[in-house]
């Protein structure tokens, strides 16, 4: 690549490198982070688009959507959690990877990107090999598609094949991540896991996720699958050791 082109407000229609791997949309309002991020991700082999409003790449990805969404969180007008927000609520979007990059760093603002949605949090100053290779493991995770088993716990059913989870026969949409823990308790149901064990299981190479991290997951997952998620039929707390999935009685 020769020159970098000046960041606009709408797509940048670059051709893609041959051998694409993704087409990845960066929301980011500091020019000079947006183009690094860009040179960087298409230098890795990956067709970028920048923005500086959410509301102009929410308009192009409901005509084709990404790979990944990635959102500086600390954007003009509707911000990037806002923004994961629309994006997990938008059908046909719902499941696309997001990953925020800011320069907000406390614990707090790691564990609220997770608990609308978020699959990493890259903090500001960034390397951008590291960057690059989060993006990787992200989009990895995405694609890597696990047995083709449907499992069943109770009235619960996980179809793999498909990444799809079904409760009383009513469809459930989780992020890949959620998927990817639940079928990890479904295929070990009535073990007990600590945090430590999921996070080494589940996550591996996510380095943002922290033992805390882990239970912002299991409640989400509760939201989704359980009647009362206050009072758990499946996903099960053992205090001060860690959680198990049992089918109900």
């Amino acid at each position: 690549m020769s020159e970098i082109e000046p960041m606009t407000s709408g797509t940048d229609q670059n051709s893609a490198p041959a051998g694409v791997r993704g087409r990845i949309f960066v929301v980011e309002d500091e020019e000079d982070i947006a183009l690094l991020v860009r040179h960087n991700l298409e230098a890795a082999g990956y067709d970028v688009q920048t923005y500086v409003s959410g509301l102009a790449a929410l308009a192009e990805a409901r005509r084709e959507p990404p790979s990944l969404f990635l959102l500086d969180v600390m954007l003009p007008g509707s911000d990037g959690f806002d923004l994961c927000r629309q994006i997990r609520s938008t059908p046909g979007m719902a499941r696309t990877p997001v990953i925020f990059l800011t320069a907000k760093s406390a614990e707090a603002d790691r564990v609220k990107g997770l608990e609308l949605g978020g699959d990493d949090y890259i903090t500001k100053p960034f390397s951008p090999r590291e960057l690059v290779a989060r993006v990787r493991t992200v989009l990895r995770g995405q694609t890597e598609l696990p047995p083709g088993d449907v499992l069943k716990v109770g009235d619960l059913e996980i179809d793999a094949s498909s990444m799809t989870v079904r409760v009383e026969g009513r469809t459930v949409l989780t992020t890949v991540r959620e998927f990817r823990l639940l079928e990890y308790f479904a295929v070990h149901r009535g073990r007990v896991f600590t945090r430590d064990q999921l996070l080494d299981s589940v996550w591996k190479e996510t380095a943002f996720v922290t033992p805390r991290s882990v239970d912002v997951y299991v409640r989400r997952l509760r939201e989704k699958i359980e009647a009362d998620p206050r009072h758990p039929r499946y996903l099960k707390t053992l205090r001060g050791i860690g959680y198990r999935l049992e089918s109900p009685k």
